[in-house]
């Protein structure tokens, strides 16, 4: 009888990494969610502008839509926000004593910082919020902490009509200096939309930041001139120089005081920090370019884990 033999199986000689990925590029394979260059990032989010601005009306809409008043919420919230903070700081601290169409002055802080404080918390929430969504379909994460930021912008364009009636309503006039609002919301808007990516890609390694955020905005708030005059606080001698720069150039401060500045009539330009346009501009593009830069350096990442 033939003796049949048995040679044991050979075990698989793994394949080199530098094999694997010849192999890959050779049959035009890539690493799936790859971080694309910042060239070919941007011309993606601009092939999904649409999607970006339909996402951000589609979230405005519902954001109310459980409430009986539905819509009116967009301008009740910060209207009740400033009659709280007239009640607080204007009456029972007197503040309205020591700053002209206090009113004016307090409902246009409120609106603007408004701005400023919901696109923040909406950045840091846009990832870590969002996981099925980031999960499920590829695009650019940075869509949503920028969809999130325009939503935000639509609300404000919304409290604008309220603000215009309490202007006029408080006897101030139309000016051609209202005109200087358009430049100073673009350049806001480029601010928190920088701001809320930075958040955004914290708040996908770190959810618990969007916890500690309210408070850290509180104190921003606080030092941000809404309720109060910096150029009545910051004048004379009293304060050391670099207490002054620090809330002169506050970057909250400064979106603010542009918008009082186009706004109200009695606020005038020797109230506004020096230089106030320069440091507009480079606010904005300080945290929209260096934001924008820091996200994308980490879009890979979103959703893993």
């Amino acid at each position: 009888m033939s003796q049949v033999l048995h040679t044991p199986p050979q075990a698989p000689v793994p394949a080199d990494d530098d094999d694997l990925a010849a192999l890959a590029a050779r049959h035009g394979l890539s690493v799936s969610g790859a971080r694309p260059s910042l060239p070919e990032y941007v011309r993606q989010l601009w092939a999904r502008r649409h999607f970006i601005t339909a996402f951000a009306t589609a979230k405005l809409t519902a954001q109310y839509s459980q409430a009986k008043l539905g819509q009116i919420w967009q301008v009740m919230t910060p209207l009740l926000n400033a009659a709280v903070y007239y009640f607080i700081f204007g009456v029972l601290l007197g503040t309205k004593r020591h700053v002209p169409d206090y009113i004016p002055f307090l409902v246009t802080g409120v609106f603007i910082w408004t701005f400023t404080q919901s696109s923040i918390m909406a950045g840091t929430r846009a990832i870590s919020g969002n996981l099925g969504l980031v999960r499920a379909l590829h695009f650019p994460r940075a869509a949503l902490p920028i969809s999130f930021a325009l939503q935000q912008l639509q609300q404000l364009l919304f409290s604008m009509a309220a603000l215009v009636v309490i202007l006029l309503c408080f006897g101030v006039p139309i000016a051609f200096s209202w005109v200087l609002a358009v430049p100073a919301l673009v350049l806001q808007f480029t601010f928190n939309t920088g701001v809320a990516l930075i958040m955004a890609r914290m708040g996908a390694k770190t959810p618990d930041i969007a916890q500690l955020m309210p408070f850290i905005l509180r104190t921003w708030m606080y030092v941000s001139g809404v309720m109060w005059s910096i150029d009545k606080l910051t004048k004379g001698d009293h304060l050391p120089h670099y207490v002054t720069l620090a809330l002169e150039t506050n970057p909250a401060a400064v979106y603010i005081d542009l918008m009082r500045y186009a706004l109200i009539d009695s606020f005038h330009a020797s109230q506004l920090p020096p230089h106030v346009w320069a440091a507009a501009t480079g606010w904005a593009v300080l945290a929209g370019v260096g934001g924008f830069i820091y996200f994308w350096k980490a879009e890979e990442t979103y959703g893993r884990g």
